[in-house]
């Protein structure tokens, strides 16, 4: 978020996802694959670029998920 210059509350109406939920991420708590697609898609990124990219050498293993999650999900 700090990238994307985008607060908590702004990412939380774009995607969403609750705030209380966007900050337990941020401290460490691993996401949903559900709501990282809804982040990912407010952000408008990859989960692969969500995630910090290839950095470590893996990469989401989902084709169509490490490409984007799309619209077509609620």
């Amino acid at each position: 978020m700090h990238k994307r210059n985008i607060t908590v509350y702004r990412l939380s109406k774009l995607s969403g996802v609750k705030e209380t939920t966007l900050r337990w991420y941020k401290q460490g708590t691993e996401p949903t694959l559900s709501n990282a697609c809804k982040i990912a898609d407010a952000l408008g990124v990859s989960l692969d670029d969500l995630r910090g990219g290839n950095e470590d050498g893996n990469s989401c293993r989902q084709s169509r998920a490490s490409r984007s999650c799309g619209s077509d999900h609620d």
